[in-house]
């Protein structure tokens, strides 16, 4: 029998597993924004996976958000999820979360116990494959080309993932 911190591991796995389906299956926040302050999309050109962003910004903070695109249950539950965690936070409260988020699918060190991430923990298991990295990646990265537009700021360009800011 496994001991109790091996059972939890497990349990755990099954959980993140479950709010990522259930993100998949019962995407919040899917469709166009017609007010959107800004859009932006990406493409992920290693598996085909595509997100279109539409945020809605009142007095610096994001007010809104909506999603769209087509592609496998890890991109499309991130960007359900985003929607999700972003909505009603300032603009520097998203773009700090952000970081958080691909800090965690992208860096061995990062410790989870240091920041709250809600449910966007369950996005942890993601970085145990790295073939799927840029799909739990692509909104996050989407969300950063629009908030640097949004801030004034000229959108960062992604070698391994093509974004564009699509209206603004």
């Amino acid at each position: 029998m496994p001991n109790r911190e091996a059972r939890n591991a497990v349990d755990l796995d099954d959980l993140y597993r479950d709010v990522i389906l259930d993100h998949y299956r019962q995407p919040r926040n899917r469709g166009a924004l017609e007010s959107a302050s800004i859009a932006a999309e990406g493409f992920n050109p290693s598996c085909g996976d595509e997100i279109q962003l539409s945020i809605l910004l009142e007095d610096e903070t994001v007010s809104a958000l909506r999603f769209g695109g087509s592609g496998c249950s890890i991109s499309q539950s991130s960007a359900s999820m985003l929607t999700e965690a972003l909505a009603g936070r300032s603009l520097a409260d998203a773009r700090e979360l952000s970081g958080h988020v691909q800090d965690m699918l992208t860096d061995d060190g990062f410790d989870l116990d240091q920041v709250d991430l809600g449910d966007l923990e369950a996005l942890s298991g993601v970085a145990r494959f790295p073939v799927r990295i840029k799909c739990g990646l692509l909104a996050w990265k989407v969300l950063d080309q629009a908030l640097a537009r949004a801030a004034g700021e000229e959108p960062r360009e992604y070698d391994d993932i093509p974004t564009r800011i699509t209206s603004n």
